[in-house]
């Protein structure tokens, strides 16, 4: 079942209208295929003037979007003969954080993600996408394997941020999140990551400090949720929009800045209404980014990692 969001509103109205219409064509000899499709033709219309003049805060919610494609979809569409690999070998399994050893396009990869899951069971199973410790020393020791057997790493973003709980900072959720990021530097395999969705703060940079950094077209990217930022700033998340505004976490204007490489342009509406236009796409761009850092051997890749992150910002700067 479809799910609309607020802005919507409008495009919901004119497909309802549609399901109504279609729903009397099964009922009997009636053909009224051509009102359908000057109604879905308004909708394509609606649905390309809404989406190309979206707000921040409208982007996150579209990066939030409950129907939105999450890491293990992307794994299972792009990644063949995948074998999951659990635990920190430390304290426990992070189901947060999933990983494991597959072939994409050809290549032997360590795949690294957060997952959000569908429904309350996945979600609460999963815990919402919201890593602890463990589940960033698994994403070490996975990428540790990966640089063992030179493999190269894909990441696929997508979490509100670390989980922020009192057991998670009693375990070291700082220190883990650094030492994941740490990690991410001195590889001397290829790594590309993507922001699928929401890119909250050091949770999504722990896994995403790569060679290349790819965002989806509607996912946001940012050191603090909006509803975090309007709490500290306007003591009330009702400010959230100001927020999302002045954060600037939009794939736009983060690749204007320099943080993110390349920004992979979803299907008209979102990555929710084409799963498989949204796949082949996010395929190719991990595809070419991959091609791009093929003949770079460990120490040049390495140093050149560094460098990206160490540059950022200086831009304008004297």
């Amino acid at each position: 079942m479809q799910t609309f969001l607020e802005f919507e509103k409008p495009i919901a109205e004119l497909e309802g209208k549609i399901e109504e219409l279609r729903h009397l064509t099964d009922q009997g000899d009636i053909n009224i295929a051509d009102e359908v499709g000057k109604l879905q033709s308004k909708v394509d219309r609606l649905l390309r003037q809404t989406y190309a003049k979206l707000s921040p805060w409208q982007k996150v919610q579209v990066a939030r979007h409950p129907n939105r494609p999450h890491c293990l979809d992307y794994v299972e569409a792009l990644i063949e003969d995948f074998m999951p690999l659990a635990g920190d070998r430390a304290f426990a399994e992070d189901r947060a954080v999933v990983g494991g050893i597959g072939r994409f396009r050809g290549r032997t990869v360590m795949v690294i993600g957060q997952e959000k899951g569908h429904d309350t069971e996945s979600r609460v199973r999963h815990n919402f996408g919201m890593a602890k410790p463990e589940g960033y020393r698994k994403a070490i020791r996975l990428m540790e394997m990966a640089d063992r057997f030179g493999l190269p790493v894909l990441s696929l973003v997508d979490t509100a941020g670390a989980y922020p709980g009192v057991a998670s900072e009693e375990r070291g959720q700082a220190e883990a999140i650094a030492r994941s990021i740490e990690t991410c530097l001195r590889l001397k395999v290829p790594m590309v990551a993507a922001v699928i969705g929401e890119g909250g703060s050091g949770g999504a940079i722990a896994i995403a400090a790569s060679d290349r950094v790819l965002m989806l077209e509607h996912a946001v990217y940012s050191v603090i949720s909006p509803e975090g930022c309007a709490s500290i700033l306007w003591r009330s998340s009702a400010n959230a929009a100001d927020a999302a505004a002045a954060l600037r976490l939009t794939a736009q204007d983060l690749k204007e800045l320099g943080v993110i490489d390349r920004i992979v342009a979803e299907p008209v509406g979102g990555a929710h209404r084409n799963r498989s236009e949204i796949f082949a796409s996010l395929g190719d761009a991990l595809e070419d980014s991959l091609d791009g850092l093929r003949g770079l051997d460990g120490a040049a890749l390495r140093a050149r990692r560094r460098d990206k992150f160490l540059d950022m910002g200086q831009k304008g700067l004297s």
